[in-house]
């Protein structure tokens, strides 16, 4: 399955895009934007003081040439970023001099970077949380509609299958309506990397095997994503085994679409989201990536604060890929 990412990597190679880093002399970007630029995946900007980014460089036996790097703090379109910013934001009470002090944080400068158009796309959590990559991009770079929500979803690749298993890191407790749109918007995630989504919406239920407000909240899910989208492959509500499991769905759910052959997992919460996805990852040694955010205007990706360069770098030409299509 390492050939999905070889892939993407090659798609990315085709039209590469400007990515840029808000955690720019933090080790493992350095590493990753050495290679990224080497394999022509995408154009770099690495957030940070020069001399600190080039000196940790060359600490690492990095070179970073052709990569360009932009201090905050003496940025010639600083104050053109801090007015966009107060423009943007004055409706909730900032004021021009608040803006400026905002945009000294480097996910803030970084998003702005990407919403004026100087940079594609954005990629940061090596040392920041989710909240702190995501909350500037949904004040600056905003859904792309109002009231939709972000949600996540990761890439799982195992051995011999490729999985997307969503929401595993924004939406806490959605309800049916949110976990119809996480599902749709996932599906649509899917054909953007040339995947034919066939999504469950999983439940400690299979087809009303028992009864409680959590099961109806996932068959209500099912049933406006459908309505909302009715070519799409989904069934449920679902235990797992049915979903991935031939021989199962059949003796559960005899009239499932699925047919125990689903490759897009839909949890009905973070808590099971999250913790699935680290199990898969930990005791199958399945390769996750992600989590891949969806829902905004342009492509913002959160990295986990345990990923290794090659995760940033397969991150990024996901991020790429995303950037093409917008």
């Amino acid at each position: 399955m390492r050939r999905f990412i070889a892939t993407i990597k090659e798609k990315a190679r085709q039209n590469p895009k400007t990515i840029v880093f808000p955690e720019g002399a933090e080790e493992r970007i350095i590493r990753a934007a050495e290679q990224i630029t080497r394999e022509g995946i995408a154009r770099i900007i690495l957030i940070g003081d020069e001399a600190e980014i080039n000196k940790k460089a060359e600490e690492l036996g990095v070179s970073l040439k052709g990569i360009r790097k932009i201090n905050p703090s003496n940025y010639e379109k600083s104050d053109e970023l801090a007015n966009t910013f107060y423009e943007l934001r004055k409706h909730k009470g900032i004021t021009p001099e608040k803006a400026k002090e905002v945009m000294r944080d480097v996910n803030y400068f970084g998003t702005m970077l990407v919403h004026i158009g100087e940079a594609d796309g954005l990629v940061s959590g090596t040392t920041h949380t989710t909240a702190d990559t995501i909350r500037p991009a949904l004040q600056i770079i905003r859904t792309h509609e109002k009231f939709h929500k972000v949600s996540s979803f990761f890439f799982m690749v195992l051995n011999d299958k490729l999985m997307i298993f969503a929401d595993c890191a924004i939406i806490i407790n959605p309800d049916a309506k949110d976990l119809a749109e996480i599902a749709i918007d996932t599906a649509r995630s899917a054909e953007k990397f040339g995947i034919k989504p066939r999504v469950a919406m999983l439940s400690f239920s299979t087809k009303g095997s028992a009864k409680h407000p959590l099961v109806d909240k996932v068959r209500e899910a099912v049933a406006i994503a459908q309505d909302k989208m009715p070519d799409l492959i989904i069934d449920g509500e679902m235990q797992v085994d049915a979903a991935l499991v031939p021989e199962v769905c059949e003796k559960k759910c005899k009239n499932c679409k699925l047919h125990g052959d689903a490759n897009v997992l839909i949890f009905p919460d973070l808590q099971s989201g999250n913790i699935a996805y680290k199990l898969v990852e930990r005791l199958a040694k399945a390769n996750a990536i992600g989590p891949i955010l969806q829902g905004l205007r342009k492509p913002v990706n959160d990295l986990s604060r345990g990923c290794s360069v090659e995760d940033i770098i397969d991150v990024t030409a996901i991020t790429v890929v995303e950037a093409q299509e917008d």
